[in-house]
């Protein structure tokens, strides 16, 4: 009983002696793929944030959490209350704070929608003015005027014509004027060429194959001969179409040369319907639209706020987010999403 006990005391101590190389390699070969995609982030000058709402970043409080229910269109209302009792300086902090937090993370430059409306009136101006002041020597921004109010209700294209003339990029949301999607997209592309900027666009937003708002945006861009110049923001409704129809709609995005920001966080959350469509996630479908020679960009969307509470910014996470929900492993397009795809939509070179 001795000898055996001895044998396996010493059998035990020869595995321990020949395991424990491997489990202190462990943690680097568990990170090595993460470091490949942050190192190659990191040599092509930072992360690029192409799309968010900073104005509107760390509004979430106890008291509010309950608005973070209401559906999207319902939080197009409900964030009335926090632009219209918000100070210049209140949003100019809430900004600041987030640039710190993105040149934290190593990010090159950002995107940002701000609201511009008969609600906020010219407060989210003043205080991205003073932004630009501050912090143009830390991080790039270019500002996009958000359009929750629409741009075909005369007030709301009083505001929309002043956020133009300031704003680097014209912002619109065509499902805010339903039923008049293609006069929206008209005035944007009309603005955008007279200021000579280009266009950022919330389409395809419900996860659901009724949804054609890439395709009339890629047709309108071709119409106004803004080719390049055009990004589709999100895309989500995509996947829910038959594989033909994503093809088709691949090629005219192709020909419109539309770029298309994913942000991967904002849509995880897409609820569940009974509308029979093909089995996929609520995850712009970038496997698919990189093959197909399509320009992705990567953003965070909403911080913090009754949209997104539990978003906090991080890039690395919506990157993961991306690749996992995606399965998407091409570790130098995951990079070129994050960085040189970014500048290229946010028109930086």
């Amino acid at each position: 009983m001795a000898v055996q006990q001895h044998t396996a005391t010493k059998t035990i101590e020869v595995l321990k002696n020949s395991i424990a190389p491997l489990i202190k390699e462990a943690p680097r070969r568990e990170n090595v793929l993460k470091d490949a995609i942050i190192s190659g982030i990191n040599r092509k000058g930072g992360y690029v944030n192409t799309h968010s709402h900073l104005d509107r970043a760390y509004t979430i409080s106890l008291e509010n959490l309950h608005l973070a229910n209401a559906t999207l269109k319902e939080k197009w209302f409900l964030v009335d209350s926090i632009k219209r009792n918000s100070t210049v300086y209140q949003i100019y902090d809430r900004m600041a704070y987030a640039l710190e937090r993105m040149i934290e993370q190593n990010v090159q430059a950002v995107g940002t929608f701000i609201d511009i409306d008969e609600v906020v009136e010219d407060k989210c101006i003043r205080a991205a003015q003073l932004l630009k002041e501050q912090a143009a020597s830390d991080i790039q921004i270019r500002f996009v005027n958000q359009t929750l109010k629409g741009v075909m209700d005369p007030q709301a294209r009083k505001w929309f014509d002043l956020g133009s003339q300031f704003v680097d990029i014209i912002g619109g949301l065509p499902a805010k004027d339903a039923g008049h999607e293609e006069e929206h997209l008209d005035i944007l592309m009309e603005t955008a060429k007279k200021y000579n900027k280009p266009v950022h666009v919330h389409v395809d937003q419900f996860n659901s194959a009724k949804e054609k708002e890439t395709e009339l945006l890629a047709r309108k861009t071709i119409q106004h001969g803004l080719h390049g110049k055009v990004t589709a923001i999100h895309g989500i409704s995509i996947g829910a179409h038959q594989q033909e129809y994503r093809q088709e709609l691949y090629k005219l995005i192709r020909k419109a040369e539309l770029n298309v920001i994913c942000c991967p966080t904002a849509w995880i959350d897409g609820k569940r319907n009974e509308e029979m469509a093909p089995t996929h996630n609520s995850v712009t479908p970038v496997d698919e639209m990189i093959p197909a020679g399509i320009p992705v960009a990567i953003g965070t969307d909403n911080i913090a706020d009754i949209l997104k509470p539990f978003t906090d910014g991080d890039m690395w996470t919506e990157v993961r987010f991306l690749l996992e929900s995606c399965r998407f492993y091409n570790i130098d397009e995951l990079v070129n999403i994050s960085t040189v795809n970014g500048l290229k939509v946010l028109g930086i070179n």
